[in-house]
């Protein structure tokens, strides 16, 4: 391993297993502060007034002011990258969103269903229960979940997984580029990932998990006292994910190939 590389061979090889890895101080404290001044602007709430979160979440739409792009090119992060989907075949970021902003609240958000983030397809198509995703993870290199503040258990953490990517690498598979819609991957409640064990997205602000793209997930209320800032951005390719490639196969790849022979 050299010296700049963030990720040990074991964490790579849970990556391909588990579907995800932590990144602890993936980037600053004074960094994620900065970004939820912004972002607390954004949302039209004050920190001060819990009267003002008057919704279980608020969505923020991309941030490209310079905190953000800072949060997300750190050279902890980039190496990261670099061992994950392979170096040169991810696109850089210049901002992040989506942030979905949870708030305390004894509502229902209405969003906490298990998914997979689709990947393509959505263009000039509003209805995301209509947008796709393939066995080749078309579009997205990385689902990555960057911690803006402090995330606790109850602090509505995102719910994952663990281990499911592969049994969705598998049930994509047979229908090759077009894949399938959310709704047609959604229509058994993700039955075949249900014995996978659950694990919490939880950490100090500056946590960031770099996630399989295939990798089913769900929102869940929010329960604690503090607001959860969070961004679910997606780690784009520059080159096309590609569940064929041999010998330089990266573990993102890997993990699709490991699925199909399984």
């Amino acid at each position: 391993m050299s010296e700049r590389s963030t990720l040990s061979p074991e964490d790579i090889e849970r990556f391909v297993l588990d579907g995800f890895v932590r990144i602890d101080e993936a980037f600053s404290r004074e960094l994620a502060e900065a970004c939820r001044e912004i972002l607390w602007d954004a949302t039209g709430c004050r920190e001060d007034a819990p009267s003002t979160w008057a919704s279980p979440v608020v969505r923020v739409g991309e941030m490209s002011q310079p905190p953000f792009g800072e949060a997300v090119n750190t050279a902890r992060l980039t190496s990261a990258y670099d061992s994950l989907v392979g170096s040169g075949r991810w696109a850089p970021r210049e901002s992040l969103g989506t942030f979905p902003i949870r708030f305390p609240s004894p509502e229902d958000p209405g969003d906490c269903g298990w998914h997979v983030d689709m990947s393509f397809g959505w263009e000039n198509e509003p209805d995301f229960m209509k947008w796709r995703v393939n066995a080749a993870s078309k579009g997205r290199a990385l689902l990555m979940l960057f911690l803006f503040s402090d995330v606790g258990e109850h602090d509505a953490p995102t719910r994952i997984r663990v281990g499911s990517h592969l049994s969705i690498a598998r049930r994509l598979a047979p229908h090759g580029d077009e894949g399938l819609t959310l709704a047609e991957l959604a229509e058994d409640d993700f039955a075949s990932t249900t014995p996978c064990p659950e694990a919490i997205a939880t950490g100090m602000a500056g946590t960031v998990y770099l996630c399989h793209p295939l990798l089913v997930h769900s929102a869940q209320p929010h329960r604690g006292s503090i607001p959860r800032f969070m961004a679910q951005p997606a780690l784009l390719p520059a080159v096309p994910i590609d569940p064929m490639r041999s010998p330089d196969a990266s573990p993102v790849e890997r993990a699709i190939q490991l699925a199909l022979r399984s």
